[in-house]
């Protein structure tokens, strides 16, 4: 098995495969706005975070890309956000039930769902930004592109939170439409949602602050099709949301504040990729017939040159990992060097 693609982090002159990223992306995908400014700062945020060279080592944006090895073809893209919160408020909705209960009116008693506005995952580390060119999908870049976040955050944990959450794009349909904005948001910004959307992506966020509603909104009380579509994900994002609860990430009962799409959470140590990798020492050769070999992701396990790549690994004692040439020189390692493994189990 030749290795097929490496995950690297973002370079400067992206700019230009990020941007056809960010228009085959379509509406709702908030972290990737077709403006080429914002795409262009990212990169040069992400390029600070992984040298080390933003003010607060734990305030770093982590862009990393998928790359085809043979043709060197940018395909892909996910993302570490260290400081949630930090420059800007992340409002979200948060489900809550009220009990309402009646001894006059013959002990009637029932449950209703409400949401709040709340901007309490300050501080957090956020994953996202996971989007791949449709011909990719399967194979395991998927899982390449989701899984590196992790390893990034074993391989420096003192940059990121203890505290991960991942929010994902909810239901919009091909023409931007999203049932839970008509719903419900437009209401009070009267502005579509492409609008929201792009200034969401392009300011401050005060706009939300000065428009969104004070008072807990009863969900009975909005429009059946956005009521149905609150926390759930766009039909594109299902793999990513059954990867993340792979991982351990759990729905958190708060929702995207425009489309309505899911926020999941987990702790850091909980991360099923982070508690199951480990560092061990590589060693080249081949290993696509050995019986023993394991299909995993292998990093390079160091910064600022964060790599990591798919492939089949065999396990040498109780510190060294056969790995194949290709494979190495992927990571840029040569043998006898420190990396981190993740494999799957037998």
């Amino acid at each position: 098995m030749s290795t097929t693609y490496v995950m690297r982090p973002s370079r400067l002159d992206d700019l230009e495969a990020l941007t056809e990223l960010a228009e085959m992306s379509g509406p709702g995908f908030t972290s990737l706005p077709v403006d080429e400014p914002i795409l262009r700062e990212r990169l040069e945020k992400s390029d600070r975070a992984f040298h080390g060279r933003q003010r607060n080592l734990q305030y770093g944006k982590y862009l990393m890309m998928i790359e085809e090895v043979a043709t060197g073809q940018v395909v892909g893209c996910s993302a570490v956000k260290a400081g949630t919160g930090i420059d800007q408020p992340f409002f979200n909705y948060r489900i809550i039930t009220l009990a309402q209960a009646s001894h006059a009116a013959g002990n009637l008693r029932f449950d209703m769902d409400a949401l709040v506005l709340t901007n309490e995952y300050v501080g957090y580390t956020e994953v996202g930004t996971l989007f791949l060119k449709a011909d990719h999908r399967g194979g395991g870049a998927g899982r390449l592109a989701a899984q590196s976040r992790y390893l990034l955050m074993a391989a420096a944990p003192e940059r990121f939170s203890d505290r991960v959450l991942a929010e994902l794009r909810g239901v919009v349909d091909d023409q931007g439409r999203s049932p839970f904005w008509e719903g419900l948001g437009r209401h009070f910004f009267r502005m579509d949602f492409a609008e929201a959307d792009r200034l969401s992506a392009t300011t401050d966020n005060q706009f939300i602050m000065d428009l969104m509603p004070r008072y807990p909104i009863y969900v009975d009380l909005i429009p059946t099709e956005a009521r149905e579509v609150i926390g759930r994900c766009h039909s594109d994002g299902v793999g990513a949301y059954k990867l993340l609860q792979w991982e351990g990430f759990e729905f958190d009962r708060t929702v995207d504040i425009f489309d309505g799409g899911p926020l999941v959470a987990a702790q850091r140590r909980h991360i099923r990729t982070i508690q199951e990798s480990r560092v061990l020492t590589v060693e080249i050769g081949a290993t696509a017939s050995d019986p023993e070999a394991r299909q995993g992701l292998l990093s390079s396990n160091r910064l600022p040159d964060f790599r990591v790549t798919l492939g089949r690994f065999v396990r040498r004692g109780e510190t060294g990992l056969v790995v194949p040439a290709d494979a190495l020189e992927a990571l840029k390692l040569k043998a006898g060097s420190p990396a981190r493994v993740w494999m799957r189990s037998k």
